[in-house]
């Protein structure tokens, strides 16, 4: 459902929340190895989540990542616009230009209905309540367990 870099966005983000409520931050390198993904590549990843406002950062020797306040309200469905856009919530599933619901295709009306759901499941709860969720091992990412 998710690219890869969603998905290792997704972990990064519930790890820097999980990591902030014990009230540290995390530099790249260590988010990527809890992730299992490419030093580089997290990085890139994270500039993105800093400049879309999903966590934030400082520089410097007790710089790292981490959330705070302004980060209690953001959802998946924040760190999915963030990396993926917004392809999942609008547009044709077949790629029709003049999809819509005076004019839809064969999926239009299936495919509504499962956004509908996938929008619910993405902003039911938010960051901050899955790392909690983590953090008190009611649900598991492979790397926390």
């Amino acid at each position: 459902m998710f690219s890869k870099t969603c998905q290792y966005a997704i972990k990064a983000v519930i790890y820097i929340h999980k990591q902030s409520l014990e009230g540290k931050k995390v530099g790249a390198k260590e988010i990527g190895q809890e992730i299992d993904a490419p030093d580089a590549f997290t990085a890139k990843i994270l500039q993105i989540l800093v400049r879309q406002q999903v966590v934030g950062s400082f520089k410097g020797p007790t710089g790292g990542f981490f959330v705070d306040k302004s980060h209690e309200s953001k959802t998946l469905k924040d760190v999915v616009m963030a990396i993926d856009g917004d392809g999942l919530f609008h547009g044709c599933s077949l790629g029709l230009k003049q999809c819509s619901e005076v004019n839809p295709c064969p999926l239009h009306f299936e495919i509504s209905n499962v956004r509908t759901k996938i929008i619910h499941m993405l902003t039911v709860k938010s960051l901050k309540q899955l790392a909690e969720e983590v953090g008190d091992g009611t649900t598991v990412l492979a790397r926390f367990a």
